[in-house]
C-alpha cells in the first residue's frame, strides 16, 4: 500500500520532511507531560473541590453582575511548573468554563518575557 507523502515539519523555519507534525529534532519541544506530572493529581482535585465549595461563583461574571456557577479553579498568574505558585491559594480564582477559556486564550497563552 502506498504511503502518504512526507510533509514539512511545523516548527518555524525547519525544512525537514516528516510523517508527523514535527520532525524528530523538534517533537520534544512540543510534547506535553500528563496532567498528574504537571501537579493535577488527587491532592489538587481535593483542594480544587474545597475551593469551589467555598467560592461557588465565577469572579469575572460577578464583575458584570451575572451569577454563574464556577466550575474551574484558575491560577491568576500561570504557575508554569512553579510548585510554590501552584499551591498558593492567593493565586487561585474560581471561573466558569467560558471565562476560563477566554482568559487562557488571551492572557495565559504566550509566555511573557521581562528584561
Amino acid at each position: 500500500m502506498p504511503r502518504k507523502p512526507l510533509k514539512p515539519c511545523k516548527h518555524p523555519g525547519c525544512p525537514e520532511l516528516t510523517d508527523n507534525r514535527f520532525c524528530k529534532n523538534h517533537s520534544k519541544l512540543y510534547e506535553r507531560t500528563s496532567a498528574s506530572k504537571r501537579g493535577y493529581d488527587s491532592r489538587w482535585r481535593k483542594a480544587r473541590k474545597r475551593f469551589l465549595k467555598a467560592n461557588p461563583l465565577c469572579v469575572e461574571c460577578l464583575k458584570i453582575d451575572r451569577l454563574v456557577e464556577a466550575t474551574v479553579v484558575d491560577h491568576i498568574i500561570p504557575h508554569r511548573g512553579d510548585k510554590k505558585l501552584f499551591w498558593d491559594e492567593g493565586n487561585w480564582q474560581t471561573l466558569c468554563k467560558r471565562c476560563h477559556d477566554k482568559k487562557t486564550m488571551t492572557e495565559d497563552r504566550y509566555r511573557e518575557y521581562r528584561y
